[in-house]
């Protein structure tokens, strides 16, 4: 099911941090800020979501070469559908295994800019011990000093549409649907 939400992702792009704000620097993904959500149709008869709770990862952005990396992990068993029965089913070898496969990655072979700004990311989703490749799209890059602890942060909502059928999470096809959307907020602070 919604499982997917890879996120990242995927999230998983996780924070494209982006470009113009500086040259070659070295972002970590704010767990508390940072939440891959995933929806699936169910049954045709609704869109249910769900998101993972721990996801950790590292960022480099080099906005004067275009460049830059993005390394993520998220963490199978911290999905979280708001319900403990829904959450163990979904831990389960139905969906994302999680006692085989205890993480999803995300490892960018590409970022993409537009002028000095990172609007996206291509790279390698692992899931279920299946790699294949992934675009991130990411929007409304920005970055600042956080309001509170007077840090620089980056920030970005990501997006990415994937076939769980693709990484062999086919259980209850075509009722559960095979298209999962995943949105990934993301917000990481330059080391």
């Amino acid at each position: 099911m919604k499982k997917i939400a890879i996120a990242l992702f995927g999230a998983f792009a996780g924070l494209s941090m982006t470009a113009g704000a500086m040259a070659a620097d070295s972002f970590t993904i704010d767990s508390r800020h940072t939440y891959p959500v995933f929806e699936v149709n169910h049954l045709g008869f609704s869109t249910q979501r769900g998101r993972f709770n721990n996801v950790t990862g590292k960022i480099m952005l080099v906005p004067s070469q275009q460049s830059g990396s993005i390394e993520v992990t998220i963490d199978s068993a911290s999905v979280d559908m708001g319900l403990e029965a829904w959450d163990k089913h979904m831990r389960g070898e139905d969906f994302f295994n999680v006692e085989k496969f205890p993480n999803m990655t995300f490892k960018s072979t590409k970022l993409i800019y537009e002028g000095d700004k990172l609007v996206g990311a291509e790279g390698d989703f692992t899931l279920l011990g299946v790699t294949r490749p992934v675009r991130l799209d990411v929007k409304g890059f920005a970055c600042g000093t956080h309001p509170i602890n007077k840090k620089a942060l980056c920030g970005a909502d990501i997006s990415t549409t994937l076939k769980r059928s693709e990484f062999g999470m086919t259980k209850y096809l075509p009722g559960i649907g095979d298209t999962v959307v995943i949105n990934i907020p993301v917000e990481a602070f330059k080391d």
